[in-house]
């Protein structure tokens, strides 16, 4: 698996413990695109519900009667990360059409969205009316478990092969020589937008479709997004639905920036 290091993800084979775990999962996944309480995530004009927390699993990953999530992917994470608390998991759902302009998006924003797949760094949110962005939510990993079929042309993950290198590097540079307790508040927004143009410039783009039972691993420093639904493509009455988990690290955002 040192092809994450170099690479910034890496892809499990199908693995009877997360199958078994997506068993229990995915009827509450379900349940939570219909539930009220999560009607604010469906944008996109329909194409997509965000599901942000909408999954009712506990710190260890157990979700209705299922085991704490495991399998080759934890093993790994664990071994190279430690064992850090999850959160609740987000159910990312992809329907035909997407994408489509979200709620309040400028045809800037909607355009990157058709024509870059929104690719983005995750953790560095907009703020305010001229939307500078900082290391909001210091993110330790990212893992995506799909939950149902689709074929591999229904909005999958892309990502940019080694970004995180290049990323990585440059938020260090942001941030070189600040008191740690003020590194959340540094203002990165000009190098990330630069850096994401050399990214586009210099890194292979990556189609990361997968099936239920297997999971991919992305470093928290690489540039990802999702692809368009295209034409043709086929999912289940459900779309294409993908659990994510992203906890937060122990350290803040010293450790995002100075950890592998």
């Amino acid at each position: 698996m040192t092809e994450f290091w170099e690479k910034g993800w890496v892809r499990f084979p199908h693995d009877p413990a997360i199958a078994e775990w997506i068993a229990h999962a995915l009827p509450r996944a379900r349940a939570s695109v219909t539930d009220p309480a999560y009607a604010e995530w469906l944008d996109c004009e329909g194409t997509w519900f965000i599901g942000v927390d909408a999954l009712d699993n506990d710190a260890e990953g157990r979700v209705a009667r299922s085991a704490p999530l495991s399998g080759q992917a934890m093993d790994f994470i664990a071994e190279h990360y430690g064992r850090l608390p999850l959160h609740k998991g987000q159910v990312s759902v992809v329907y035909p059409g997407y994408p489509r302009p979200r709620r309040g998006e400028g045809e800037a924003a909607s355009k990157y969205r058709r024509n870059r797949d929104a690719a983005h760094v995750d953790g560095l949110r907009p703020i305010g009316p001229d939307r500078r962005r900082r290391v909001d939510e210091p993110h330790a990993w990212i893992l995506g478990i799909p939950l149902t079929e689709a074929s591999k042309d229904a909005a999958p993950m892309v990502l940019w092969e080694g970004s995180h290198k290049i990323l990585g590097a440059a938020f260090a540079r942001a941030m070189e020589g600040q008191p740690q307790d003020t590194l959340h508040q540094i203002d990165i927004t000009d190098i990330y937008q630069a850096t994401r143009r050399e990214v586009f410039e210099t890194c292979t783009r990556i189609e990361l479709p997968a099936k239920p039972g297997e999971a991919y691993l992305l470093h928290r420093h690489c540039l990802h997004g999702v692809a368009p639904w295209a034409e043709g493509a086929t999912a289940g009455t459900d779309g294409r639905m993908i659990a994510y988990f992203r906890p937060e690290c122990a350290g803040g955002v010293a450790e995002w920036v100075e950890s592998p």
